[in-house]
């Protein structure tokens, strides 16, 4: 592998302050950033300067949980329609939902629906109290839409308009229509060719298709509101970069511009220089030095942790941790990623930074090594959809339907819950400081991405751990067989790093790029 580190130079200043260089006007992305809170973004990067560590510490506690990700506000919405009889002449449309007394019970079988969706969420969710209304004209009634992230529309009835004045409206919207689970809606019939197609053979409305439209399943619900509440927690979300950002075998600067643009993301910076007298000033400090020690040694202690590198990489790597989640909260931001991870943060920090990006991503931060900024986003996303962590890797050559994937820097507590099993030894490279071997678990199933270099193209697979092997290359590797044609995923995958994550996000995952916009290739 090889790094190069773009940071600009930064200035000091007398206190610990970011630094903003220019701001874009660029709205972008419409319905698609989530418009509520994005706002502008930092194109020229905010760098933290002048940083302290007596005044971070000071204002840390001991240990600080790591933020949890930003609950999906939903707004439900009943459109539904009441008749009234007429001789000789049709007078009704289709549906189980004719009179207000039908709409009222119809009311209560959402609200209950709605209450069992978020008692079963695993990702953050709010739903706003549902608004039965009748057309266009009680719409504007319901004052909470404007802030609501996404609309969840029950259309059991109303016109054509109707349902464009939801389209117009720019939100992130997932239909549901009845056939068997409650009487059956008017818009199971007609969604596709009145709404979606507008009376013509091409799907039409902005921002919505027939991946928006849900029918009977509360499931199909819940899958489509956790991709949401990832891409909420994705876009316009704040990094920090040490060392700057940067993309794998790319031009400086394009990527990470390319991924400001397109996923809004707001990089903060902080100078190896800057950091090294942070990292000399904690050293000093026999509190936090005591503190590394002791959390070393309590981790060494844990069950299926073997210690196979020299104990003080560790009580650095505990140290660097602490810098580093100071640093997190002075940004006010839930994730890291390291420039010169192979070479550059070694000496300031007597360790390698393996093992610490190891802890912070099993604490509940986003920690990635490398500043790989062409990967990065898809490590966000997913994490943020599953609320796990993420397993930022090196892929090899797929052949026979096995691949391996490894890197020096994966987390123990894959499955958002229990520890994995480690090793801890040196990293592999510089045979130096401390890289956990994490023995992930043999059958489980697995999602991995594949992100362009362009940002257009994300190939996507499911796979199943057959192995975790100990071949002379980066510590934590595995063997993942995968149900594809091994020639075609070699002829098909893009960029170079991969990401990991456990379960099975491949439809969460494709349904967010869509609203980016980036292709999805699920293989």
């Amino acid at each position: 592998m090889t790094e190069s580190n773009h940071a600009s130079p930064q200035t000091g200043r007398a206190a610990c302050c970011p630094r903003s260089d220019q701001r874009s006007a660029d709205a972008g992305l419409s319905r698609r950033q989530f418009l509520e809170g994005v706002g502008g973004v930092a194109l020229a990067g905010v760098a933290l300067t002048g940083c302290s560590w007596s005044a971070l510490s000071i204002r840390r506690p001991e240990t600080p949980a790591a933020p949890a990700r930003r609950p999906l506000t939903v707004k439900p919405i009943l459109l539904y329609s009441t008749y009234t009889a007429r001789a000789q002449t049709s007078w009704r449309s289709w549906g189980g939902i004719q009179t207000e007394e039908q709409a009222d019970e119809e009311a209560g079988r959402i609200r209950g629906e709605l209450a069992a969706l978020e008692s079963a969420a695993d990702f953050p969710v709010r739903f706003l109290p549902l608004a039965a209304i009748r057309g266009r004209a009680e719409l504007a009634s319901a004052g909470d839409v404007a802030s609501a992230d996404a609309l969840l529309v029950y259309a059991a009835g109303t016109d054509t308009s109707d349902l464009n004045a939801i389209a117009d409206l720019k939100k992130n919207t997932v239909f549901f229509v009845r056939h068997r689970s409650g009487p059956v809606y008017l818009w199971y019939e007609i969604i596709s060719p009145r709404f979606l197609r507008q009376h013509t053979d091409e799907q039409v409305v902005a921002g919505i298709t027939a991946q928006d439209v849900v029918v009977d399943s509360q499931d199909e619900i819940l899958w489509r509101l956790r991709s949401l509440c990832g891409l909420r927690n994705t876009v316009g979300s704040r990094i920090l970069a040490v060392g700057g950002p940067d993309a794998w075998a790319q031009p400086p600067g394009v990527v990470p511009q390319l991924v400001r643009e397109r996923w809004k993301l707001d990089i903060r910076t902080i100078s190896y220089k800057d950091l090294g007298q942070l990292i000399g000033e904690a050293r000093k400090d026999q509190r936090a030095v005591a503190r590394a020690r002791q959390r070393a040694g309590a981790y060494l202690k844990l069950p299926h942790t073997q210690l196979e590198t020299q104990k003080p990489f560790v009580e650095n790597a505990f140290l660097l941790e602490q810098v580093f989640v100071a640093l997190m909260q002075e940004a006010d931001c839930r994730a890291i990623t390291i420039n010169g991870c192979m070479g550059t943060i070694m000496p300031i920090a007597e360790t390698s930074a393996c093992l610490t990006l190891s802890l912070l991503n099993d604490a509940g931060y986003l920690a990635f090594c490398e500043s790989d900024f062409v990967v990065i986003p898809s490590g966000i996303l997913m994490g943020s959809i599953s609320g796990r962590p993420t397993f930022l890797n090196d892929p090899t050559f797929p052949h026979d339907g096995v691949i391996t994937l490894a890197h020096c820097t994966a987390p123990r507590r894959m499955d958002g819950k229990g520890l994995e099993p480690v090793r801890i030894l040196t990293h592999f490279e510089s045979d130096y400081g401390a890289a956990p071997k994490v023995e992930m678990r043999k059958g489980q199933t697995v999602t991995m991405v594949a992100p362009d270099f362009a940002a257009k193209r994300w190939v996507g697979l499911k796979g199943e751990i057959v192995d975790s092997p100990f071949l002379p290359i980066c510590r934590s590797q595995i063997d993942v067989r995968f149900q594809c044609d091994s020639a075609l995923l070699a002829e098909r995958m893009p960029g170079f790093h991969w990401m990991l994550v456990y379960g099975d996000y491949c439809r969460e995952i494709g349904y967010a790029l869509r609203r980016i916009p980036i292709e999805w290739e699920r293989l």
